[in-house]
């Protein structure tokens, strides 16, 4: 590929190409467009595109709806089924983890080969997926450069590369995409500064310039640590359990010291970065991980461990119903990915001595079949086991009395508010 294969500038109808449409790249597609960008984001799934375009959102975020039917109907945001040429291209595709938990970085590589036939001369391509370090220095820039010595594009010069890790919470996307601090790592020291001054133009938070991959690795560090800190509160809870004490009592009072802060424990961790985001890095660094490592397998085993919490409960009883309050991987979104309490649900539902009821009032249909999806009021009623497993909203009304017919399982401190 050589600069005079590539259409000119002028000739793109886009300014950012966002390839991507989940809880990323949805709300920062919205956010640029809604800010004077033409925007186009890529999605592989019809239903999406049409949903988009329709004006519409297939997520649950709060206030995204109302940005992108405005944008849409202002003709500055449009979902299209692959690349096309513009001046920015952001990279916002999954990057889960193998079955033996190796980075699976096939959606990245896709996305940058699908950029290669409408890339322009001096385009900037900012990969924000979350990968392990190295990735955009040894697999995107092959990919979009070409061969350098067979007369590829430079970085720094004819196309600018560089890393800017999503920073955002599910449920507040819009607000931290433009007020958190982003970091903004370049291949070259004019990739990074390309990068700097894209983000700068419409973000409030300050923007850090580092090399490419100590982004890379900034950000798994941030979510290794929060991995980290939850596995200490679940394993305080295994203590605690086989104790026979309140973890919850327990960490109350720990927390009353000035320079203790234990975290909550719960029936995991799930979502697509704390789960996954250790892993990276054990994955890059093995055998200087084991901290890591095993905080990870603690919270991959606080599932089996509630599992059995219930099944021991539901043997004192002839068939009993249980309701499973919550299925999302964190309160007030819909997103079940590595979800602990979906995990849970699953193999509950699977046991031939026990009915299942599920209450998730951010889905209307149930994922799992042969389970179905009631509203809180009704599971309560039918129910003899409640094991609550999201601190939704709409369950923090919730108290001791008034469960006192019903056996309950906790998994997340909801009868114990004070904590």
């Amino acid at each position: 590929m050589t600069l005079s294969t590539l259409p000119a500038p002028e000739t793109s109808p886009f300014d950012v190409c966002v390839l991507g449409l989940g809880y990323v790249g949805l709300p920062t597609a919205a956010v640029l467009a809604t800010r004077g960008q033409r925007v186009a984001g890529v999605d592989l799934r019809r239903d999406i595109l049409d949903t988009i375009n329709a004006g519409r959102i297939h997520i649950v975020e709060p206030e995204l709806d109302a940005l992108v039917r405005a944008a849409v109907a202002a003709g500055t945001l449009r979902a299209v089924p692959a690349p096309v040429p513009a001046r920015t291209y952001l990279i916002c595709v999954p990057t889960p983890i193998t079955a033996d938990h190796r980075p699976d970085l096939s959606f990245v590589e896709a996305a940058a080969r699908a950029i290669v036939p409408v890339l322009e001369p001096g385009a900037l391509i900012v990969l924000e997926s979350t990968v392990p370090p190295g990735t955009l220095r040894d697999l995107v820039a092959p990919i979009v450069c070409g061969n350098l010595q067979g007369g590829g594009l430079v970085p720094g010069r004819d196309i600018f590369l560089a890393h800017a890790p999503e920073r955002v919470l599910p449920g507040a996307v819009l607000r931290e995409v433009v007020e958190n601090e982003r970091l903004v790592g370049g291949l070259t020291d004019a990739c990074t500064a390309r990068c700097a001054e894209f983000y700068e133009a419409f973000a409030r938070g300050q923007v850090h310039r580092c090399s490419a991959e100590v982004a890379e690795l900034t950000k798994l560090a941030e979510n290794a640590f929060r991995d980290t800190n939850v596995a200490f509160a679940n394993e305080l809870a295994n203590v605690c359990a086989h104790l026979g004490l309140d973890v919850w009592e327990v960490i109350r009072l720990a927390n009353r010291h000035p320079r203790v802060q234990i975290l909550r424990p719960g029936p995991g961790v799930g979502g697509h970065c704390i789960a996954v985001d250790p892993w990276f890095i054990a994955a890059s660094a093995p055998q200087h991980t084991a901290l890591i490592q095993a905080a990870r397998r603690v919270n991959d085993e606080r599932p089996a461990r509630v599992i059995a919490q219930v099944r021991a409960l539901a043997a004192r009883l002839r068939k009993p119903k249980v309701a499973c309050l919550g299925l999302a991987y964190k309160p007030d979104i819909d997103d079940l990915r590595e979800s602990p309490a979906l995990h849970i649900a699953r193999a509950l539902a699977a046991d031939p001595d026990l009915e299942l009821l599920l209450v998730e009032p951010h889905l209307h249909t149930s994922p799992i079949a042969g389970a179905p999806l009631v509203p809180l009021a009704e599971a309560l009623a039918a129910a003899d086991i409640v094991v609550v497993l999201v601190a939704h909203r709409q369950f923090r009304h919730l108290r001791p009395d008034h469960l006192l017919r019903l056996m309950v399982v906790d998994t997340v401190g909801l009868m114990n508010q004070r904590t």
